[in-house]
């Protein structure tokens, strides 16, 4: 299961990182040749926000995979395991009500946009509204595998606080010796003042 999961997100990645490579090149191949050769790619534009949109919405599958989203964990961290665990739970649910909303809205506009296509491109709209179909079941499988995880008790005390510090990240980039540091006293010019 492991793998697998390691598998799509390497994919996912995989496709973020070309969906920013093509934008990057759109964009500035459409500048050039505006300035240089006085002409210009008409589609070029619309394809870079269309492959804006995948990149956002792909990534935020992998901020909830890697508890990476916003959050607020101040009263979290000052419960019990019994009382973190009880929320995080709560929160899982909420998240997994925000994603069928999520879903039912996107399909909903899938499903209209069935037969119109962009303007520019000609690609149909069901590929932009059919990302949010794409993104409420990736995120949706995410959140029953914590739901899963939390009833046969896979989770450790730390798992359960659902955001990550940025002195974590630091510390996991092997950036740790900043922040020993600054926790010293020491400063970059040297000595104190």
């Amino acid at each position: 299961m492991v793998k697998l999961i390691d598998r799509i997100s390497g994919l996912l990645n995989f496709f973020i990182v070309c969906s920013l490579s093509l934008m990057t090149i759109f964009v500035f191949g459409n500048v050039v040749l505006r300035y240089v050769f006085n002409t210009g790619l008409t589609w070029s534009e619309e394809l870079s926000r269309f492959l804006f949109i995948w990149m956002i919405f792909l990534g935020s599958i992998l901020g909830l995979k890697d508890n990476e989203h916003l959050g607020v964990d101040m009263m979290v961290k000052k419960l019990s395991y019994k009382g973190k665990k009880i929320c995080f739970v709560v929160s899982n649910l909420l998240i997994l009500i925000t994603l069928v909303f999520l879903f039912d809205g996107s399909w909903k506009l899938t499903i209209i946009n069935l037969n119109q296509t962009a303007p520019a491109s000609g690609l149909p709209y069901f590929f932009i509204y059919g990302i949010g179909l794409v993104t409420s079941i990736g995120m949706m499988v995410i959140v029953f595998a914590n739901l899963y995880r939390i009833l046969f008790n896979k989770y450790s005390e730390k798992d359960l606080i659902m955001t990550t510090d940025s002195e974590e990240l630091v510390g996991q980039a092997g950036f740790g010796h900043m922040n020993e540091r600054r926790n010293t006293g020491d400063r970059i010019g040297g000595g104190t003042s």
